[in-house]
């Protein structure tokens, strides 16, 4: 735990100091569809994805007008649902996972030149993201039985510095998840509007260690984001 308080502030204060010295300063925020694979092969399934969504700031350096670096802090919802009616509708089981994580993204962006100075970009990179909230919650219905649950989201009190991987348990999620982001969108100057793909590479539950066996258990984010810039 101590560890992961370390890492924690290590990367807030990181991405400020990065963001500090930033070109182009903006605040995000949008919507994620979240999704995590169902099988080795790294698909997932359309009725469990689930509408949450990200906030924080970015900031890009100005390297160049068409080569930059990008990086920032995000507060950014994961997860996945499912839906199961019968009796035409009027019966249902409802699971809804949603945990929270603080990620901190470094992209490379190649921007496109366009007309009225505004430019089309495309963004890619690598990604950690650090767990720190979140709610699973149960509905269902049977005839006149109704009933309602939900509890907090454990994560794991790993060490990301050792091999080992502790306190791991089927009910706890691993701490940190890590990945690479592949997106786009438009420099309006005013306004920022993005697309990104979060590819999840670590397997989520802190009882899985051999990440690189197969693709299952891993998130899946699509995130449409809008950034008003700060400063440039």
């Amino acid at each position: 735990m101590k560890h992961m308080k370390k890492l924690l502030t290590l990367a807030v204060v990181s991405s400020i100091a990065l963001s500090s010295k930033a070109q182009l300063f903006y605040a995000q925020g949008g919507a994620n569809l979240a999704n995590i694979t169902k099988n080795s092969a790294g698909e997932t399934e359309d009725n469990n994805m689930l509408t949450t969504f990200n906030v924080g700031i970015m900031g890009r350096f100005g390297l160049s007008k068409t080569v930059d670096l990008e990086t920032g802090l995000l507060f950014t919802g994961r997860g996945s649902k499912a839906e199961t009616y019968w009796n035409g509708g009027a019966d249902y089981v409802k699971a809804k996972f949603n945990p929270y994580y603080i990620e901190v993204p470094l992209n490379l962006v190649l921007s496109v030149p366009m007309q009225n100075s505004t430019s089309l970009f495309f963004n890619a990179g690598p990604y950690a993201a650090i767990g720190v909230a979140g709610k699973s919650k149960l509905e269902t219905k049977i005839g006149p039985i109704e009933s309602k649950t939900e509890s907090d989201i454990e994560f794991s009190n790993d060490d990301p510095f050792t091999s080992e991987q502790e306190d791991a348990a089927y009910n706890r999620l691993k701490r940190f998840d890590y990945g690479i982001n592949l997106g786009a969108g438009f420099d309006l100057k005013s306004v920022i509007l993005k697309v990104n793909y979060g590819l999840g590479l670590a397997k989520i539950n802190s009882t899985e260690t051999d990440n690189s066996s197969d693709d299952k258990n891993k998130y899946r984010t699509l995130s449409m984001s809008v950034g008003i810039p700060l400063s440039r």
